[in-house]
């Protein structure tokens, strides 16, 4: 009992630290946090909350602390696209419809070939490349051999074409790996220098680790580690269309263009695959690197959208409620990954509803 108070006193004191907000204002999440502290939810190692641009809940579970870094796994495409943005904003790109064979001169094969040819910047971001890969069911996971080789970017361009770029939606970290080295080629700069320089400087993160392969490119599918209470100023800019503390930092025409989400990824909702009994399953949509789905109980009816990684490494935005939310955990390769969905109906919605 004793143990139980203090940590309760310890939660309370921390969120006036973080909010500055009475506590008649801050929703009363002790339940969430009890469950998730006696291992209901298992393998959670933070939940962090914004409203209103006010941080108004952070925990940190299992060990992790706050400036403990995270793997974001393909949370971080998400920021891959945010990235793609910046260099269209500043013209370093043209656009989505811009060629990808246009930045790789010195692969000719890529101009020869029928299909490669064809792809655009625009194929990359929606995962229709058409490279023979497919790692949301799967099918043919090409990330593992690509890790395993010297130039990850080379290694990606020469893989095999399946389909027509443009037709098939096919999960595969590839097409990100891609648009890393067209920034590259675009920009004079490797992709990290490019990313402290307009995105991370900008918001004020400098605690980061970057995975590099042997040529220097670095990962953008996956693999950056990362605090999670640096996830929450991502997500809160991207929930302000593109703002951050009166600065565009992106703009507003990318944020609706690439978070739009109006792919239908094939027979699947998270709720569903949470196996959670509270929520009633919806479709999910893809975007740019985001997700949309539908979050629906019989109580709740919010509108999603989120960037997503394996293990349960969540960035929410709830753009009706103007809530942010991050999870990161250590569930991977486990449907308890998507325990965040039953969290996010049980016990956060209910408790921000208008």
């Amino acid at each position: 009992m004793k143990n139980s108070s203090f940590f309760y006193i310890l939660l309370f004191l921390n969120i006036f630290t973080i909010s500055g907000q009475t506590q008649s204002n801050i929703p009363d999440l002790r339940e969430m946090t009890d469950s998730i502290a006696s291992k209901h939810y298992p393998g959670v190692h933070s939940v962090l909350i914004s409203r209103d641009q006010e941080l108004v809940y952070e925990q940190y579970f299992n060990g992790y602390q706050r400036d403990s870094l995270h793997d974001s796994r393909s949370s971080f495409k998400s920021i891959t696209s945010l990235l793609v943005g910046i260099a269209m904003d500043k013209g370093f790109i043209k656009n989505t419809d811009q060629k990808m064979y246009e930045f790789f001169p010195e692969y000719p094969a890529l101009k020869t070939d029928r299909l490669k040819k064809s792809i655009t910047i625009k194929n990359l971001l929606e995962m229709k490349s058409g490279f023979d890969c497919e790692e949301f069911n799967d099918t043919k996971d090409c990330e593992n051999e690509m890790s395993l080789s010297k130039n990850w970017v080379e290694y990606s361009l020469n893989l095999p074409m399946k389909d027509k770029p443009g037709d098939v939606w096919a999960y595969t970290s590839i097409d990100p790996v891609i648009l890393s080295g067209i920034i590259r080629k675009a920009t004079n700069m490797s992709v990290m220098d490019f990313a402290k320089k307009y995105l991370f400087d900008p918001l004020g993160i400098s605690q980061y680790k970057w995975t590099i392969d042997p040529s220097g490119n670095g990962m953008t599918a996956g693999s950056f580690y990362i605090r999670p209470a640096d996830m929450l100023k991502i997500g809160q800019m991207v929930k302000n269309k593109g703002k951050w503390e009166h600065k565009q930092i992106i703009s507003k025409k990318w944020i609706v263009q690439s978070t739009l989400c109006d792919i239908a990824i094939p027979d699947f909702s998270f709720m569903k695959s949470s196996r959670s009994k509270i929520g009633f399953p919806q479709p999910a949509y893809y975007g740019y690197y985001w997700y949309r789905e539908t979050l629906k109980t019989k109580d709740i009816n919010e509108n999603l959208l989120f960037a997503s990684g394996n293990g349960g490494q969540y960035i929410f935005i709830i753009e009706n409620l103007n809530l942010t939310v991050v999870f990161t955990q250590g569930n991977y390769g486990s449907f308890k990954a998507k325990q965040a969905f039953e969290i996010m109906a049980k016990y956060i919605l209910p408790n921000f509803k208008n």
